[in-house]
């Protein structure tokens, strides 16, 4: 695990958390020599399958395609 002073953190921040995804290597930030947080990379995600990997997650109950309501609960003021 690496570690890094959290001033040189704040400075260099979005590096730091772009070698950490890169390498995979936890990052460890300390203020004057203690550990204040760990930073690790994300936990592996299964790979998408393309445009049907949302399938059979949705359900569709009544209409999707009609009109919200009746037109008679509709109304405008004059």
């Amino acid at each position: 695990m690496r570690e890094i002073a959290i001033s040189k953190f704040k400075a260099t921040c979005l590096a730091e958390l772009e070698r950490v995804n890169r390498t995979r290597v936890p990052l460890r930030v300390t203020k004057r020599g203690k550990p204040i947080a760990d930073i690790a990379p994300p936990a592996s995600a299964p790979p998408l399958k393309g445009w049907g990997s949302m399938k059979g997650t949705v359900e569709y109950l009544g209409d999707i395609s009609g009109p919200a309501g009746a037109f008679d609960d509709w109304w405008a003021k004059p």
